[in-house]
């Protein structure tokens, strides 16, 4: 096992991060992470009183992948000193300002997430996810958790077996096509916008879709998450009146390129009542 102290750069929280991040390739347990890798092995995670995150993995690569899956290299203290008087997130980023998304192992996982998620509840959706990485990938020796699922593996099932696994036709219709046709782990290294573009040219994928890759596959903080259900419940409760899905975009414009981080942001504000709302909506 190799070990590795890592001072995260600009202000983060391991503990707001990993909130609701447990899947069937992680869990945490009590501010702990215990994850399976995309490199072979597990690896875990948790962070020091002094700020300080300790990671173990199985050689290099795993930590490498950690840090990444983790964000701790990407300081947003930008983004926090922006927006800190912003109608809608400022009060977030006082209250949670060490939250940052947490990442998939494999551009192919947030694929598949992205796509069990479009237009149900995110309850609904992980369990889809988790029920078809369980049946598609190894168990981890000794351990409850599975591998991440790569291209190659989402690739070589079909619709109806995903059907049968709980995803709708045309969306696992969609997946296998995808994950067939892109080297999706290579979109991590194309440059300016090319991965988000080239994701958004395929049937099957909208804004929403892309933006859930973008954050949690490629680590990328400019892409909004249009179409959110938890957003356009948000907007409704400020328009008055219901909106459509695209009309989110509205909300998320005036972040540019933090967008995509804007929108993490939002929903955990709206979740915890930091959003002062119309005393109509609130009522």
């Amino acid at each position: 096992m190799i070990s590795a102290a890592v001072r995260p750069r600009g202000p983060y929280s391991l503990r707001a991060t990993l909130r609701h991040g447990s899947d069937a390739t992680r869990t945490n347990v009590d501010g702990v992470l215990l994850a399976a890798l995309a490199s072979g092995g597990a690896g875990r995670a948790w962070q020091q009183a002094d700020g300080v995150v300790q990671l173990r993995a199985p050689h290099e690569a795993g930590i490498d992948e950690l840090r990444f899956v983790l964000a701790l290299d990407d300081d947003h203290s930008e983004f926090l000193k922006r927006f800190a008087r912003d109608p809608l997130i400022g009060e977030a980023t006082r209250r949670v300002r060490g939250l940052r998304p947490l990442r998939t192992a494999t551009v192919a996982q947030s694929l598949l997430r992205a796509v069990a998620g479009q237009l149900i509840q995110a309850k609904r959706a992980r369990q889809i996810e988790q029920t078809i990485v369980r049946a598609l990938t190894p168990k981890l020796d000794g351990m409850r958790l599975h591998a991440p699922p790569d291209c190659a593996t989402l690739g070589a099932v079909s619709p109806a077996e995903l059907r049968r696994l709980g995803l709708g036709m045309r969306r696992g219709a969609a997946l296998v096509r995808i994950c067939r046709s892109l080297d999706l782990e290579r979109l991590r290294s194309l440059p300016g916008d090319a991965s988000p573009e080239r994701l958004l040219r395929e049937r099957g994928l909208g804004p929403w879709s892309v933006g859930v890759v973008s954050l949690e596959g490629l680590g990328r903080y400019d892409r909004g998450l249009v179409g959110d259900l938890g957003l356009v419940k948000l907007h409704a409760a400020l328009k008055g009146r219901w909106v459509e899905t695209w009309e989110t975009a509205e909300l998320l414009k005036p972040y540019g390129e933090w967008a995509g981080l804007a929108s993490v942001y939002m929903l955990n504000a709206h979740a915890l009542g930091l959003i002062r709302l119309p005393k109509t909506a609130a009522a």
